[in-house]
């Protein structure tokens, strides 16, 4: 299957705030090989527990580094904290949330830097201004006591220009629905990321985005549900 273009992803994002990849169209864009691929993957076992959960829950673990782009070239900032105000997420907003580091080794590794330089060129390449860059792994876990939550606070922004979120792997879980929206509200589809390269392209100024809860298939075994999420503010 061909590579979607990305002038198809621009118009795209131009006409309808958003843009989706499947896995087929995400891979040939990336152009990585199934080793990289492999060891990029293999990285989400590695990921510390989410200690700032608003709502208790010990469902979320996560990764996170930040970046500066200018023209197309990504350098990495100094660890620092991740911040949103709560106008943007309710739940866990306001507060300066230190993750452990994503690791030198996976943000070299060919699939993250073929991941930034895609979203350079989808969302910077007009630009000549300098971009804050965020790279976040995301790992939800669920069980048969606990529900994994992707997005607890519900259809948001997450406050920046661009945002660029990638499913990395899927083990026994059902449901987790991608939902889509008007900065009213208003729902403006649903889908759900399902293979490992499905991908969705949001403009923040114009689209509320969310997932839905995760649940196990089988209880009595390991579920969950692996993401990057990679975002781009203009400096």
């Amino acid at each position: 299957m061909p590579a979607p273009s990305l002038v198809v992803l621009r118009d795209e994002l131009v006409e309808h705030g958003y843009a989706r990849l499947d896995n087929a169209g995400t891979l040939a864009l990336l152009n990585v090989g199934s080793d990289m691929w492999a060891s990029f993957a293999e990285s989400w076992n590695d990921l510390g527990p989410d200690l700032y959960m608003a709502d208790g829950g010990r469902y979320r673990r996560r990764r996170h580094a930040a970046f500066r782009c200018k023209d197309g070239i990504f350098t990495r900032k100094p660890h620092q904290p991740h911040f949103q105000s709560r106008d943007y997420n309710p739940l866990n907003g306001d507060v300066q949330r230190w993750f452990e580091p994503v690791t030198d080794a996976t943000a070299s590794n060919d699939v993250m830097q073929a991941v930034f330089a895609l979203c350079a060129r989808t969302f910077a390449d007009h630009a000549t201004q300098s971009w804050h860059v965020e790279a976040h792994q995301f790992r939800i876990e669920t069980g048969r006591n606990e529900a994994g939550r992707p997005t607890p606070e519900g259809l948001h922004r997450d406050g920046v220009d661009w945002v660029f979120v990638m499913l990395i792997d899927r083990r026994n879980v059902r449901e987790g629905v991608t939902r889509i929206g008007a900065p009213d509200g208003t729902a403006l589809g649903e889908f759900t990321l399902t293979l490992p390269g499905d991908a969705v392209l949001i403009d923040d100024h114009r689209i509320l985005h969310g997932v839905t809860e995760i649940h196990p298939v089988d209880p009595e075994h390991p579920a969950w549900r692996d993401a990057l999420v990679v975002t781009f503010t203009a400096q």
